[in-house]
């Protein structure tokens, strides 16, 4: 999910939410891992999106030492004091934005800085200069968008060529396509003490929801938080791996596949001792894309169970919700009244 910002907050913890304290290491979720390099990739990947709407990916082609170089230049930025960094936001939409989310009331323990892959809708930025992003980082974010990009395209060829779509390049044309709508996301939980104080209860980073795109990729630190909602709505923590890349599935692939593929509800919890920083690529379709089932996806006489829309009208209809709502269920043709 990606959500505009508005002004720093200070850190009131009384702000932000709670929720029962996170499940021990041993019960966090088993989650498929998948070699693209291996045969049946393709086949694990697509039951995974079915089950799960998450998988992870492992023993792919980025450096890891590269990794740790872009990991430790964000944090350059985020150890930055508090009025430097605000001079690169708020994010409008990008820049640096810090604990409050979006315009409708959310907010976490969290402080990000977003960036767009389009260089036509970077170029509209109203705060270009943003002074507290080094040109080295700019840089690195720019190579590992590029790298993180082509394993998503791999990824999602997959998935059509599993799935029976006309076209192998059905999905990944998409977000290869120069108009394409995806951007990057670095966040930062800062290790809060404070929590110690909370009673066995855990502190909302970011809260749960879903993304709007079509599949979202995630790498962090190692440090704990990141949790999936399964279908039965337990939350499961996921065991944190700096060596792999998760993918989710997001609300666009849910539509595109006649609901098949399912988009997963996540969220992170704060740390009190470890601060956790991730990387979050968003693949999104152009803005004028009609999102709706692809062809080959739905058997003979099967019905769309979603009205069109583009992804323009998807995404602005998304940013007037709250984090947690079920934002496909306006479009949802079950929604529609009775004629």
């Amino acid at each position: 999910m990606v959500v505009l910002s508005q002004p720093i907050v200070d850190g009131n913890l009384s702000q932000i939410k709670t929720c029962k304290a996170a499940a021990a290491a041993g019960d966090s979720l088993a989650i498929p891992a998948v070699d693209l390099s291996q045969s049946g990739a393709k086949t694990l990947i697509v039951d995974a999106c079915k089950q799960l709407g998450f998988f992870k990916v492992i023993n792919h082609r980025i450096s890891m030492d590269f990794l740790t170089k872009l990991e430790a230049e964000a944090m350059k930025f985020f150890q930055l004091p508090p009025q430097e960094k605000a001079k690169s936001g708020p994010p409008n939409p990008f820049g640096y934005g810090s604990k409050v989310i979006g315009p409708n009331g959310d907010v976490g323990w969290v402080e990000y800085l977003l960036f767009s892959t389009n260089p036509e809708l970077a170029s509209r930025n109203p705060n270009p200069a943003a002074p507290g992003i080094s040109q080295s980082l700019r840089e690195m974010v720019g190579e590992y968008v590029s790298a993180v990009r082509e394993m998503t395209c791999e990824v999602l060829e997959m998935i059509a060529e599993e799935m029976g779509m006309e076209r192998r390049q059905a999905l990944r044309r998409l977000i290869s396509d120069e108009k394409s709508d995806s951007c990057f996301r670095m966040n930062h939980y800062p290790a809060c003490p404070e929590l110690q104080a909370l009673s066995g209860r855990s502190l909302i980073g970011f809260g749960e929801h879903t993304d709007p795109q079509i599949i979202s990729v995630l790498r962090s630190n190692n440090a704990s938080g990141l949790q999936i909602r399964t279908a039965d709505a337990t939350w499961h923590s996921v065991l944190p791996d700096p060596t792999t890349f998760f993918f989710l599935v997001g609300d666009s692939l849910q539509v595109m596949s006649n609901g098949r593929l399912k988009s997963v509800k996540h969220r992170v919890l704060a740390d009190s001792m470890k601060s956790r920083v991730s990387m979050i690529y968003f693949g999104g379709p152009p803005l004028t894309e009609r999102i709706t089932p692809l062809k080959g996806v739905m058997e003979e006489g099967e019905e769309s169970l979603y009205k069109e829309f583009t992804w323009s009208e998807y995404k602005k209809s998304a940013y007037k919700t709250r984090l947690g709502d079920n934002r496909l269920s306006f479009f949802e043709k079950s929604a529609l009244p009775d004629q």
